[in-house]
């Protein structure tokens, strides 16, 4: 079994208040029309958060441009952020960028070519054959699936070092002409930031004898008829969200078929686990989530915790909520899930090992 040793966070230095956002955005979105500000402000004020992080100053998304200054930036800032979960990570387990062996990559709020990735190597001191997988399409879901599909690939490689890497930065998809519904959840409910997660295979975790979660078992999912739930439409303003109610009617229909089918495989019931590590999507994801699997709000406190503290940062989200509660007694069971555009789910099933 891989096994993770290390899960390190990144934020953006640049940190508001709910309601500071939500002036500020009322104003670039919903411009004099005082009966769409209070939608949007209203909105924004039962979203369940408290504060988010921005790439840039909240100013400075004024005169921000068009989507290429926009996804200039994702690229420029969002290698900086991800360098630095990536660094900081390999330091908490010292390791060295030469180490690591695989890099799977993932985000949905820019695109590149040369990827994100690629310029992760010459500036951390990556090998140049490490094997590289960046990831676009996923959404929120590819955290919980980018350390499902690492897994896959160090079931095959068990001496390996692999590194799942996730950069967000929502805010930079800000669309100012678009005053539907969708679009003033979103503006109040993403916010920008990245994750780092360390893993080696079975193997090379015997021998660095690093504590951390191993993974028994992971699940995925696509339900169907859900194309047009959730995702992105791409057009000349660059990326205008899709954002429907079927989000949690979709959870609601799926979510325990789902994770008792991959808990079956293994002999084991909801009662024995012991962590759920929820994607944060906001309040209705949480309370379908609590809904179909018929948990307390208790057992979810650490993603509800994350929601208040950052928002919903897409495929990072529920990495900063693992890295909340990365050490467990040995024995201890969790199971992470997230789910995103398709809409498809994933489910990861862990065991903290001595």
């Amino acid at each position: 079994m891989s096994r993770i040793i290390a899960v390190q966070p990144a934020l953006p230095e640049h940190v508001y208040p709910q309601t500071e956002i939500a002036r500020e955005l009322g104003e670039l979105i919903a411009g004099a029309d005082d009966t769409r500000r209070a939608v949007l402000e209203r909105l924004h004020a039962n979203s369940g958060i408290g504060t988010r992080h921005t790439i840039l100053p909240l100013e400075a998304y004024r005169e921000l441009g068009g989507f290429e200054a926009a996804n200039g930036v994702w690229i420029e800032q969002g290698t900086r952020l991800a360098a630095t979960a990536l660094r900081e990570a390999l330091e908490r387990v010292g390791l060295a960028p030469r180490d690591v062996d695989h890099l799977f990559f993932t985000s949905v709020t820019g695109i590149a070519a040369p990827s994100i990735d690629a310029r992760l190597v010459p500036a951390l001191g990556l090998r140049p054959d490490v094997k590289r997988i960046p990831s676009f399409g996923l959404g929120c879901v590819a955290g919980a699936a980018g350390i499902a599909r690492v897994h896959d690939y160090l079931r095959g490689h068990p001496r390996d070092v692999a590194v799942l890497v996730s950069v967000e930065l929502c805010s930079l998809t800000l669309q100012r002409d678009d005053a539907s519904v969708a679009n003033f959840v979103a503006s109040g409910l993403f916010g920008d930031g990245a994750a780092a997660v360390m893993m080696v295979g079975a193997e090379r975790a015997a021998e660095l004898g690093l504590p951390g979660p191993e993974i028994l078992g992971t699940r995925s999912a696509l339900h169907p008829d859900t194309e047009s739930v959730i995702g992105w439409d791409i057009g000349g303003t660059g990326f205008r969200i899709v954002l429907t109610a079927g989000v949690a009617d979709t959870i609601d229909a799926n979510v325990a078929i789902e994770v008792e089918a991959l808990l079956a495989e293994h002999a084991l019931t909801r009662a024995d686990v012991d962590r759920w590590i929820a994607h944060p999507g906001g309040p209705r994801v949480l309370e379908a989530f609590e809904r179909g699997l018929e948990l307390t709000r208790a057992q979810l406190e650490p993603s509800w915790r994350s929601l208040e503290a950052v928002g919903n940062l897409s495929s990072a989200s529920v990495l900063h909520v693992l890295a909340g509660g990365l050490d467990q007694p040995a024995g201890a069971r969790g199971l992470l899930f997230a789910l995103g555009p398709g809409v498809t789910s994933e489910y990861v099933l862990l065991e903290w090992a001595a």
